[in-house]
C-alpha cells in the first residue's frame, strides 16, 4: 500500500520532535525531563530504520530526514546541555572581584557547542560513507548524546561531598569530556551496531552481549551506568575488532 513508505519518515520526524521538546526542557535546565525525551526520540531513531527495511522502502529522503533529526535530538541537545553545564558553574563564581575570570568564565560556557559542531561532522560524513552500512566508524551521535546527557543527571543525584559530584562541577573536567566527546564522534575507530536483523545468537552475539550486560549495569547503577555502558561498548568493540583481524 502507497501510505506505507511514509510510515519510516513519521517515526523519523517523531525523532525530531522529541527533540525539540528536550531542548524546550534544556533551556529550562530541567536535565531529566531533557534525558527523558532524548531517550524517546532515540528510540524512535532506532526504529524508524528497522521499518525501512521489513517495508522495503529505504529512501535518499529517509536517509537525509534521519541525520536532520539526529542532528537535533543527538547534537544541538547535548551541545546545549554542556552549555547550561558550563554556565551553571559561570553564575555560581559571579560574585568574583577578578575580571579576567569572570570574562573566562562567560566565555567558558560555549565551549559546549563544540559537541554540536563535531556531531553535525560526523553525521555528514556517516551519509558519505559506504564502510558505514553494517557497522560504525567513530562513536554514533546517539551514544554520544546519552552520555553527555546522563551527566547532569548524575549530578542531580549526588550530593556535594561526593566525588562525582566534585568532579561533574569542575570547568575543566567538563571541558575535557567535552573535547573526548568530539574526538571519538570523528574518530576512525570501529564500533558494532546495535541493529539486530535477524534475532539468532551466532549472528548478534555481541549485540546480545551488550544489551545483557547494559541491563544488569543499569539495573544495579542507574542513570550512573550510562558512562559505563558506553565505555562498556568502546571496550567491547575494540575486543571484537581485535578477533576479527586476527
Amino acid at each position: 500500500m502507497p501510505f506505507k513508505k511514509h510510515v519510516p519518515n513519521v517515526i523519523t520526524l517523531l525523532n525530531l520532535f522529541s527533540g525539540l521538546v528536550a531542548l524546550v526542557y534544556a533551556f529550562d535546565t530541567n536535565f531529566q525531563m531533557a534525558f527523558l525525551w532524548v531517550c524517546i526520540g532515540i528510540f524512535f531513531d532506532f526504529w524508524d530504520g528497522f521499518f525501512a527495511r521489513v517495508l522495503n522502502v529505504k529512501s535518499e529522503l529517509g536517509l537525509q530526514l534521519d541525520s536532520l533529526a539526529d542532528m537535533v535530538t543527538s547534537g544541538v541537545v547535548p551541545g546545549l546541555i554542556m552549555f547550561q553545564m558550563l554556565a551553571g558553574i559561570a553564575d555560581n563564581q559571579e560574585e568574583s572581584n577578578l575580571a579576567f575570570e569572570n570574562f573566562y568564565l562567560g566565555i567558558l560556557p560555549y565551549v559546549g557547542f563544540i559537541i554540536t559542531l563535531a556531531s553535525c561532522y560526523r553525521l555528514a560524513k556517516f551519509n558519505i560513507d559506504t564502510r558505514q552500512t553494517d557497522s560504525f566508524i567513530g562513536l554514533p551521535t546517539p551514544a554520544n548524546a546519552l552520555f553527555i546527557m546522563s551527566l547532569p543527571v548524575i549530578l542531580s543525584h549526588n550530593d556535594g561531598d561526593s566525588l562525582a559530584f566534585e568532579w561533574l562541577s569542575n570547568p575543566f573536567v567538563l571541558v575535557g569530556i567535552t573535547l573526548l566527546s568530539a574526538f571519538m564522534l570523528n574518530a576512525e575507530i570501529p564500533l558494532f551496531s546495535l541493529k539486530i536483523k535477524y534475532f539468532n545468537w551466532e549472528t548478534n552475539k555481541i549485540q546480545f552481549i551488550f544489551l545483557i550486560v547494559s541491563i544488569i549495569l543499569l539495573f544495579l547503577f542507574q542513570y550512573a551506568a550510562i558512562p559505563i555502558v558506553i565505555l562498556f561498548y568502546v571496550l567491547l568493540s575494540a575486543i571484537n575488532n581485535k578477533f576479527i583481524k586476527a
